[in-house]
């Protein structure tokens, strides 16, 4: 029995964070930190993998990084490795690598018979397959002792965002393969193991920097079409994901499984009328 005040604590988890080197995955890492999970912080850029570990552990967590490619199983399952010879099992893992591809995006002057093949597999591939192979390898893991998976999902997998069609289909895919995988695990494993995900609103990142703003700063008019539809009148700050997050990673979610918690400022809830 958990007690009532350590319901949210992540202390002596092991969380392995892919896509930890993006803009979302910066506030996952400082979160996860703050709630004393010890961190796998997986990316491809070196640098700030390395500054994302100084500032957990100047924080007070444990925390290593691995440089890997969530769709290269060669990496990954050398990351799983060095992650049981530095802390011994795996607690968790949150699939934050993703992403919109620039060349996926249908711009309004292309003819949608014409659609760019290629860059929407590349799409669907990195959303999709960059959250299952790490799944298969970390799930193996966490499924000894127990544990939670969170995927991301998005407002573009419950309703029709224009031009990203490639995003769009991946992470519809990622809402089925929650909702299904989340089953599969309780009927093999019980309730040792869960997966959820968490869909975010509108946040500026790497991705959609030149779809919501201008150079200057100010908005595109996608951008201005986004606040009008969210409630709160305005994008989602990153740190605004982290209580949902370590909600679905902590024994305060134990009988929460196949979820999608939206974290959208209304977006989603609102007609628009």
């Amino acid at each position: 029995m958990v007690k009532e005040s350590n319901l949210f604590s992540l202390e002596e988890k092991v969380v392995v964070v892919t896509g930890a080197t993006g803009i979302l995955g910066e506030a996952f890492v400082n979160g996860l930190a703050a709630a004393k999970a010890s961190l796998v912080i997986i990316g491809r850029n070196e640098d700030v993998a390395k500054q994302r570990t100084e500032e957990a552990i100047s924080a007070g967590a444990k925390a290593i990084y691995i440089l890997a490619d969530v769709l290269n199983e060669e990496d990954l399952e050398h990351a799983k490795l060095k992650i049981l010879t530095e802390f011994g099992r795996i607690d968790a893992l949150v699939n934050a690598a993703g992403g919109n591809v620039a060349e996926a995006v249908v711009q309004p002057g292309n003819d949608v018979f014409d659609l760019n093949i290629a860059a929407l597999k590349q799409a669907f591939d990195l959303n999709l397959f960059g959250t299952i192979l790490p799944t298969q390898i970390f799930g193996k893991e966490i499924a000894k002792q127990g544990g939670s998976i969170v995927n991301i999902s998005s407002m573009a997998a419950s309703q029709a965002i224009t031009r990203v069609l490639g995003y769009s289909l991946a992470k519809s895919s990622i809402d089925s393969y929650t909702k299904w995988m989340a089953v599969e695990l309780a009927n093999r494993y019980g309730d040792k193991i869960r997966m959820n995900s968490i869909a975010p609103g509108f946040f500026v990142t790497n991705q959609n920097r030149t779809l919501l703003t201008n150079e200057d700063g100010s908005l595109t008019a996608r951008g201005k079409s986004i606040i009008t539809k969210t409630p709160f009148k305005r994008f989602g700050n990153p740190d605004e994901l982290i209580g949902a997050l370590v909600y679905l990673l902590s024994d305060a979610s134990k009988f929460v499984n196949g979820e999608n918690i939206k974290v959208d400022g209304g977006f989603s809830a609102f007609s628009g009328v």
